[in-house]
């Protein structure tokens, strides 16, 4: 979406049956730096037209750039921005912007408030200056008032630092926070919404009450990954409380378990769904990526809702990304012997949708013990990528591979035999993904909420050129790679159905299509 550098999603909204996507972006270059939100539209989530940059330094409070925030839709159906401006003295604070012309379906300029700015770091409310930012959507409580929160960190304590209003202008801040943990640093681009329990449509954000939870997702600035919890909005004390079980720390649940981050929800009212956007940063050095004139990608939109389980978010790629599907290529259900691969013809493996299931249940006693001290899983599929023999995996996909495999993409699962329990073990395996030795090709793992014993084991994976976004479960898991393959690329990318391990896999249903390129003018 538009040359140069680009990062966070900023502020996605629906407005009068047109999508909005703002972002992070530098218009003079392919890295960080002179940040304003530029702005692009689409009726269909796939096809995007750019427009002017909506918001840009123009004020004392942002005149040192502008940085990630959010939209919020008024109960007047008005769209306002909130978002974080780098003043002159290089604090961070907030401001607030509006559409100038209500009737131009685009919203292409905005205006800022003469307010600006409405929250800003005092010696008395002890806000950290240059740890403070990212307001989420605000939503409105029963007493008609206001809250939104905004990221920060007192030492080494993350903060969701809660501000209350009457009229969306002057804010008061909250004497605690909505929700804090200790010793996770900085809170970025935190997020805050209500998800049905035991439905897949989604709600308004000011939405609460006991047919609902509450999601927190916050992103750590210590270690780029984002963790979220499952829990409780208590409206009488402004507080929020993970459910028993979650866990409130980097080593918690993620949306995504490899390159995503400073993500945000929307509630898309036109389909009752609630969307999440995240940013893809690079795997190339600065270097390249000043070669190659960009950096940073906006991943595949999907709808998230609460699993059945109702202790982690359940993830697909939004529906229209299916209009791009052609030339649907099967295979019919077949046994893998181990050690063997098939490779896939018929489908442009650059640009592919592939959706697979396996069925191993037959197999299962034959699975290896799991180690009582494998608990890291991104540890475990380094130390047992694709070229490890297992037992009972790996199994899955080799993507984006050269006509010798010297390059490939691997995402595969391995099965263990826990101490009560089968686990099921989610890899993404960059080792082999490029020839150039300047990538970063660290391998990605995730533990896989499905029982093998009762259900079938699904992966589909969105291969786009340099990016590879992975779906397990049915969505339990995902894990979004950024490879840069040096001979897979264009015709020369090839497609494999891989078992590397000592135990037969069915393929129980196999699917993939080419994809036509989406419009992005």
């Amino acid at each position: 979406m538009g040359v140069f550098g680009n990062a966070d999603p900023n502020g996605p909204m629906i407005y009068k049956g047109i999508y909005h996507l703002f972002y992070q972006y530098n218009p003079k270059g392919a890295v960080w730096g002179n940040i304003v939100w530029a702005h692009s539209t689409s009726t269909d989530l796939v096809n995007w037209t750019p427009h002017i940059p909506a918001i840009y330094p123009s004020q004392p409070s942002d005149i040192n750039g502008c940085w990630s925030g959010s939209t919020t839709i008024l109960p007047t159906g008005e769209p306002v921005i909130l978002y974080t401006g780098i003043n002159q003295q290089s604090q961070q604070v907030q401001n607030l912007a509006v559409p100038k012309n209500l009737s131009d379906p685009y919203l292409r300029e905005w205006s800022k408030s003469p307010k600006n700015p409405l929250m800003a770091p005092t010696v008395s409310n002890q806000i950290n200056a240059s740890s403070f930012r990212d307001p989420t959507t605000a939503w409105l409580g029963p007493d008609r008032r206001w809250r939104v929160i905004v990221g920060s960190k007192r030492d080494r304590q993350g903060l969701a630092i809660l501000y209350r209003s009457k009229d969306f202008v002057h804010w008061i801040k909250a004497q605690q926070p909505l929700h804090s943990a200790k010793d996770t640093g900085m809170w970025e681009c935190p997020d805050f919404f209500p998800v049905p329990i035991n439905a897949k449509f989604g709600v308004d954000t000011s939405v609460a009450g006991r047919h609902v939870k509450h999601v927190l997702k916050v992103s750590l600035d210590d270690t780029k990954h984002e963790y979220y919890t499952v829990g409780t909005y208590k409206l009488d004390k402004d507080i929020y409380i993970p459910d028993k079980g979650q866990v409130d720390s980097d080593s918690g649940l993620r949306y995504d378990y490899g390159k995503f981050y400073a993500s945000k929800t929307f509630f898309d009212s036109s389909k009752k769904r609630r969307i999440l956007w995240g940013w893809i940063n690079e795997s190339s050095s600065v270097d390249d990526d000043i070669k190659k004139g960009w950096s940073g990608v906006q991943a595949i939109p999907r709808t998230v809702w609460l699993d059945e389980s109702g202790k982690q978010l359940v993830q697909w790629p939004v529906t229209e990304i299916e209009r791009l599907r052609e030339n649907q290529v099967h295979l019919t259900k077949q046994v893998l012997k181990g050690g063997s691969a098939l490779e896939v013809s018929g489908v442009t493996s650059a640009q592919a949708d592939v959706e697979i299931s396996f069925g191993i249940s037959d197999q299962l006693e034959k699975a290896e013990k799991l180690d009582p001290s494998w608990s890291n899983p991104q540890a475990l599929c380094s130390e047992k990528g694709a070229s490890v023999k297992g037992r009972l995996g790996p199994f899955g996909l080799l993507v984006l591979g050269s006509k010798g495999l010297q390059e490939q993409t691997a995402v595969f699962f391995r099965i263990f035999k826990g101490r009560d329990k089968y686990v099921v073990l989610m890899c993404s395996d960059q080792s082999r993904s490029s020839l150039n030795p300047d990538n970063d090709k660290t391998t990605y793992g995730a533990f896989l909420d499905v029982d093998p014993a009762r259900e079938k084991l699904s992966l589909r994976s969105l291969i786009d050129h340099s990016i590879v976004e992975s779906f397990g479960g049915e969505g339990k898991a995902c894990i979004t790679a950024r490879v840069y393959p040096t001979l897979a690329i264009h015709d020369e990318a090839h497609l494999h159905v891989f078992n590397n391990g000592t135990q037969s896999v069915q393929i129980t249903k196999f699917s993939a299509w080419s994809m036509k390129k989406a419009l992005i003018s």
